[in-house]
């Protein structure tokens, strides 16, 4: 008997299978079972909890199930977008297991239809004090920087936070943006008798099992895995998004859909799955790397750069001619049948033969009982009054700034192209990018999210600031929200504690989702995030794309220039637990994270949107990470033409002066605004019933805070951008 438990299955499932079959499947058979039924492709965890989210909309084209969400932007054109995770493989080898996840998420968005035009990452690690992380930290920055740029896909937004908690454990979340015209491909195989070609790069033994490594723990045996994890050629996948999306153009193409965890695999039973039909394949005819492949390692590698396309009878040659053209190799290895069977032949012997709805429809779900985790009762009682206030708020700002959770970015992003294609319009360091729609007057603003610290003190609050904090990034620039992409990066949904916090922290994104009236169009789940028995934070990840009608009307981050006055929409209460000054200034991460009112979450974004439309601010940044203060001093540091001093004062309103300047609470923008428009924005704002201050005005070379803040531009920069450092 094979081994099954060494390929991630139970006996329970083992059990499943046999009575599914009739008969004890052989290692191919096995292996096929032990891929698509892994949490990685068939969610079994996860699925239940996933159907709670709103999934339609008046934008949404394609919603989950396909290899990409599509919504609508008008004049017949359509954005579409996924979030993909890469976290196992990137612990063990940052390079290439980030490079592959640009890869494979550029793939799912082209075999769509739609040509890439924008990348964004959301990444966290350790601390950078230890040389594991800075390792990892180096290495998927190169990876996404060595692979994006070959590709010619500007990277135009991200986010990167560090947390002891994700030591030995990085998460690294990458999402790709494409812009399709016309309808969206499918990854279908309809047809009987329709061919099914292969095209792209060989197949190795690399990345076998890639789908159940992803489904399981972290430990000391992981290390062994570095050489298993695929190498990313992007010379090779540029040449294939051109003839894919060419060879779309021919009509003769009837399914599509690329070769990722699972390889063939999971590419062949999806397809089948969603049309009802079966395939065929003969593995003697797929072009290999090295001779003496096995079936079983054929039909589970996750060699890269690979596609799979159904294509119409009769026009097999023109088909193969434009990959020809491109200098891809597309070689015929099977067909599309009617007996609802994946049968997979190694020359004249059948190597595997397993209905396909067995893989797919059949595969186990999961409703666990969650538990609340008996750390939490204590982290939420924690009083944060009874720390000292700061002695010296000059430094203690100082060391806001310098935190690497504020510190400026620059040094990763200027690793990254962020102009290829010439359409970036916003780039690295804002809210949120913003991305011309190529020969036209539209823009889309992109942005990714996410507070594993929160989710961690309250899972579901959690959950409903990372959909709130997305759109709130979105609406500063002027943007609409069309659709969401979530990444759920959690622990072994097995214990009944981290199973609570997935069950509570997609709560709170659905709450937020129904709330802002934003659908959520695809995403990833990405469980057993665990070293050594220990799980990261949980940690849900939220990529937004919003529509801006006029790309030329939209806001900036950073004060513009002097004379403008200094105006905060929403209010401040008295709310430092989860926050970055407990983190930065006390070594803490612990407390009740803020609250979020979604009503005056919305009223705030609305706002934010009707007064950039006016034409009303000349910038608008988020107050988030480090509150009030850092949100300022961000806004003096990141003007387009410089930097730009400021001048406050913040009434206290009966709070801690350490936390009417530091609290993270929610729903709150800082904009700068021309002396003869305030009136306007008081008006509008009192229409929308939003809090509207005013707080002071931009001009000089310090920023000055009340009587107790006066630090030189200089300084501040010099803090903020000296922090992050990259190596290479």
């Amino acid at each position: 008997m094979v081994d099954y438990q060494s390929m991630g299955l139970s006996d329970e499932e083992y059990g499943r299978i046999l009575k599914l079959m009739g008969r004890e499947p052989n290692e191919t058979e096995l292996g096929l079972f032990a891929v698509m039924w892994s949490e990685h492709c068939c969610y079994k965890n996860s699925r239940p909890l996933l159907k709670l989210f709103p999934t339609e909309g008046k934008y949404v084209l394609q919603g989950p199930g396909e290899n990409a969400g599509v919504v609508d932007i008008g004049d017949g054109q359509a954005a579409v977008f996924k979030i993909e995770s890469h976290n196992h493989p990137s612990a063990v080898e940052p390079y290439e297991g980030a490079a592959t996840g640009v890869g494979g998420i550029a793939r799912d968005v082209f075999s769509m239809g739609a040509r890439p035009i924008a990348s964004i990452n959301s990444l966290r690690f350790g601390e950078l004090t230890d040389e594991h992380t800075r390792w990892i930290f180096d290495g998927v920055v190169d990876g996404i920087a060595g692979y994006g740029n070959t590709l010619g896909v500007p990277t135009v937004a991200g986010e990167v936070y560090f947390s002891p908690s994700y030591k030995g454990n990085p998460l690294v979340n990458a999402m790709v943006v494409g812009l399709l015209d016309g309808d969206p491909a499918k990854g279908l195989a309809t047809g009987v008798g329709n061919k099914v070609l292969l095209a792209g790069g060989k197949t190795g033994r690399d990345g076998v099992h890639g789908a159940t490594f992803a489904s399981d723990e972290l430990d000391e045996k992981s290390k062994e895995r570095r050489e298993a994890i695929p190498a990313g050629n992007p010379e090779l996948e540029k040449r294939l998004i051109e003839a894919c999306l060419e060879v779309l153009t021919t009509g003769y193409v009837v399914g599509m859909q690329d070769l990722g965890a699972a390889g063939l695999t999971s590419s062949s039973a999806e397809m089948a799955s969603r049309a009802g039909t079966g395939i065929e394949m003969d593995l003697s005819l797929v072009p290999v790397k090295e001779d003496g492949i096995t079936p079983y390692e054929m039909m589970l590698s996750e060699s890269q750069e690979r596609m799979l396309l159904v294509v119409e009878q009769g026009h097999e040659e023109e088909v193969q001619e434009v990959f020809e053209r491109w200098d891809i190799e597309a070689t015929y290895i099977g067909q599309v049948t009617d007996d609802g069977v994946l049968r997979v032949y190694n020359g004249p012997e059948v190597a595997a033969e397993v209905p396909v709805k067995y893989l797919t429809d059949e595969a186990p779900t999961y409703v666990r009982q969650g538990k609340m985790p008996g750390y939490l009762q204590e982290v939420q009682s924690f009083d944060w009054n009874a720390l000292p206030e700061p002695s010296d708020y000059n430094e203690a700002l100082l060391k806001l700034m310098s935190s690497w959770n504020v510190a400026s970015r620059k040094c990763v992003w200027k690793k990254f192209d962020t102009t290829a294609g010439n359409n970036t319009v916003v780039g690295p360091g804002s809210d949120a990018a913003v991305v011309r729609v190529d020969g036209t007057d539209k823009g889309l603003a992109i942005t990714v999210d996410g507070n594993g610290r929160y989710t961690y003190l309250d899972p579901y609050t959690g959950g409903m600031v990372a959909v709130a904090e997305a759109a709130r990034n979105l609406a500063v620039t002027g943007a609409e929200p069309l659709g969401l992409t979530d990444g759920l990066n959690f622990g072994n949904p097995e214990k009944p504690e981290v199973y609570w916090q997935l069950q509570k922290a997609i709560e709170g994104m659905v709450q937020a989702c129904r709330a802002l009236e934003i659908p959520v169009v695809g995403g990833n789940v990405s469980l057993y995030n665990e070293i050594a028995g220990k799980a990261i934070f949980p940690t849900p990840i939220v990529g937004m794309v919003g529509l801006l009608p006029d790309v030329n009307k939209h806001a900036v981050q950073g004060f513009c220039s002097a004379g403008d006055l200094i105006v905060l929409l929403g209010s401040t209460e008295d709310e430092l637990g989860g926050s970055e000054y407990l983190y930065a200034l006390h070594g803490l991460e612990t407390g009740c994270p803020p609250r979020l009112d979604l009503d005056r979450e919305q009223r705030v974004q609305n706002l934010c949107r009707q007064a950039i439309a006016k034409g009303i601010l000349n910038s608008a940044h988020d107050v988030s990470d480090g509150g009030l203060v850092v949100a300022v001093a961000e806004s003096c540091l990141s003007g387009q033409n410089g930097p730009v001093g400021a001048q406050i004062k913040i009434n206290l309103g009966g709070l801690r002066r350490d936390s009417a300047y530091f609290s993270e609470t929610q729903s709150r923008v800082v904009v700068s605004v021309a002396p003869d428009k305030v009136k306007e924005l008081e008006r509008l704002a009192e229409e929308l019933g939003v809090p509207c201050t005013l707080l002071g005005k931009t001009g000089g070379s310090y920023l000055k805070v009340d009587d107790v803040i006066s630090i030189s531009l200089d300084k501040l920069q010099q803090a903020w951008e000296e922090a992050l450092t990259c190596r290479g």
